[in-house]
């Protein structure tokens, strides 16, 4: 076979090549179906979204559903919040459904708020119909000492104006927590909030929590109410505990000054009697001293040893008489 034979499948096969590789370049698919649905798009846009390295159908399919629901949504901003990381089908459906409800929502915002972390087609949906958050037991203690438990129910809806830097659901709840907490410390009762359990959620919802948050809160209701301790009997037991031990550490510590200063008096008394015995070891050496000297005589040492001798005498015989008389009284 000639090579004249094998130019026309030559040519036949480069072309086929050449027609493979431009559909795979260019969405040609996804262009016919733009220009079906009334979008129109360059073949050289679709070009230029291949070389700035965007998938096209994740573009073009969003514009075209932008296009049927009304909206005046340009290539360029889809293209843009592409390159950004955003979600762009997200954010379409998003502008969709609140365009649906009435809620202005601009392509701008509706990006920023996408490209800050939030669900804006969540948040969209959750500006139709209000979200429940419900609280954990939040415990309150009145004025009277009673712990009350209450339970709140938080009716919110998303407010897409601030929705971009506002609070989160924690923060509706701390606030919310906070606002119980201080409702149930003011009641002068526990049986006030037993009785009234929406003044809790009045008095709440007067504060407005929602600032700078999120979300815009539409009711707070009062779930569950229970009672729990008695704090204030509690405390009250603990004060009384700790009085008497501090009653007894001061009862101990005079205790152990009065043992102490009775130890003292018996080493006092034991000195006293120490000095009265030295003092009457010296009597018999003042009496030699005054035999010697001349001033006493030998008949007044003899004396002294008589009067020494009756007062033995006396004290022995008083002796056997305090005996005797106790032997009679126990008699």
């Amino acid at each position: 076979m000639g090579l004249s034979e094998l130019m026309p499948l030559i040519i036949i096969a480069v072309i086929l090549i050449a027609l493979a590789i431009l559909f795979t370049f260019i969405p040609v698919a996804l262009w016919i179906s733009a220009l079906a649905a009334g979008v129109k798009v360059s073949i050289f846009t679709l070009i230029g979204m291949r070389l700035r390295r965007v998938v096209p159908n994740r573009v073009i399919n969003p514009l075209i559903k932008a296009h049927k629901a009304g909206l005046g949504v340009r290539i360029n901003q889809l293209e843009s919040h592409y390159l950004a990381g955003g979600n762009v089908d997200r954010v379409v459906n998003a502008l969709i459904a609140a365009h649906r409800a009435n809620i202005d929502l601009p392509f701008e915002r509706g990006a920023a708020i996408d490209l800050a972390g939030r669900d804006v087609l969540e948040a969209v949906q959750m500006s139709v119909n209000p979200e429940v958050i419900e609280t954990p037991f939040i415990a309150g203690i009145a004025m009277d000492g009673i712990e009350v438990k209450a339970k709140a129910r938080i009716t919110v809806r998303a407010n897409i104006d601030r929705l971009v830097g506002g609070a989160g659901e924690e923060t509706i709840i701390a606030r919310v927590g906070e606002g119980v907490v201080s409702t149930i410390g003011s009641s002068t009762a526990h049986t006030q909030v037993l009785e009234n359990p929406d003044s809790i959620s009045q008095t709440v919802l007067s504060k407005g929590l929602d600032s700078g948050t999120a979300f815009e809160i539409l009711s707070i209701d009062i779930a569950d109410v229970d009672i729990g301790k008695n704090i204030g009997a509690i405390l009250q037991t603990d004060q009384a505990e700790a009085d008497k031990n501090i009653a007894q550490a001061k009862a101990e510590e005079r205790r152990a000054m009065a043992v102490a200063q009775e130890q003292e008096m018996v080493a006092r008394t034991q000195e006293m009697r120490a000095k009265v015995v030295e003092a009457e070891a010296d009597v018999p050496l003042a009496l030699a001293e005054a035999l010697r000297s001349g001033n006493l005589g030998v008949m007044d040492y003899m004396n002294y040893r008589n009067i020494d001798a009756d007062t033995d005498m006396r004290d022995s015989i008083g002796k056997l008489s305090d005996e005797n008389d106790d032997e009679n009284n126990e008699k």
